[in-house]
């Protein structure tokens, strides 16, 4: 036999033995519903509520209150954050970096928009305002730089905010000038989060096969789905497939 039909033996050989180092990746899927009939949440502000301020903008709509938000057909629980606990070995080449160099986060009707979003450290999270009032948005995070700014009426260029290190529970965002208004921002290091739509569905990635601990957290319960004194939810992640996380429910109750 040649040295190079040898050598091309020895290539494909090589080829074969790493090639399923690149294709092991796997996908998760999820809902989560509340497993019971759900009342409504009393507004926030009236429609017409003189009282408030900045009544013109701030009161010309009715403002929900947002904490629980249920759809009415599926029971889907929406804003809930599922995260990676701890940042994995191993990520997949098109998600090293994020496509996006910022996330948008606006005021509208005096209210987040989105009510809970996620924003990777190689981000920043751009606060806007569609508003044509004053607000101040205010933060106090665990592990990054707290910050209280005035985002100036319409201002759509809004101001940026950097995230150096990954957080282990979303961020509150307040505003002072308009107390009812709330939000929340998960902060990570890595692309493996999540937050469900309005039917309560998520939807997670190109995550490396093997298990894996994923945090739920809805912001009037904490976390969810986890099992008895435990806060994590662990999934086996196949290789090429889409592995369904277990519907996690939780009792009306648990919002009282």
């Amino acid at each position: 036999m040649s040295k190079s039909v040898m050598w091309s033996m020895a290539v494909l050989v090589c080829a074969h033995a790493v090639s399923p180092v690149f294709a092991q990746w796997g996908s998760v899927k999820g809902k989560v519903v509340v497993d019971g009939k759900f009342d409504a949440l009393p507004l926030l502000v009236k429609k017409g509520d003189a009282t408030v301020k900045d009544a013109a903008v701030c009161a010309a709509q009715d403002v929900p209150n947002e904490s629980v938000v249920v759809d009415e057909k599926t029971g889907g629980l929406a804003n809930v954050v599922v995260y990676l606990r701890r940042k994995p070995e191993k990520i997949h080449p098109e998600l090293m970096k994020s496509k996006e160099a910022t996330v948008l986060y606006d005021q509208k009707g005096c209210r987040f928009i989105p009510r809970v979003a996620a924003v990777r450290t190689d981000q920043q999270l751009n606060i806007v305002s569609d508003d044509p009032i004053a607000h101040n948005t205010r933060a106090n995070p665990l592990k990054n730089q707290g910050f209280n700014i005035i985002i100036k009426p319409s201002d759509r260029e809004g101001i940026k905010v950097p995230f150096k290190v990954a957080e282990n529970l979303p961020i509150e965002i307040r505003c002072d000038i308009h107390p009812w208004m709330q939000g929340w921002v998960m902060v990570v290091d890595h692309p493996y989060v999540a937050v469900t739509g309005a039917d309560g569905t998520f939807h997670i990635e190109n995550l490396p096969a093997g298990e894996h601990e994923f945090r739920v957290w809805q912001e009037k319960v904490g976390y969810l789905g986890a099992a008895a004194g435990e806060k994590s939810v662990k999934v086996k992640v196949a290789d090429g497939k889409v592995t369904e996380m277990p519907t996690i429910k939780v009792a009306p109750s648990a919002f009282k």
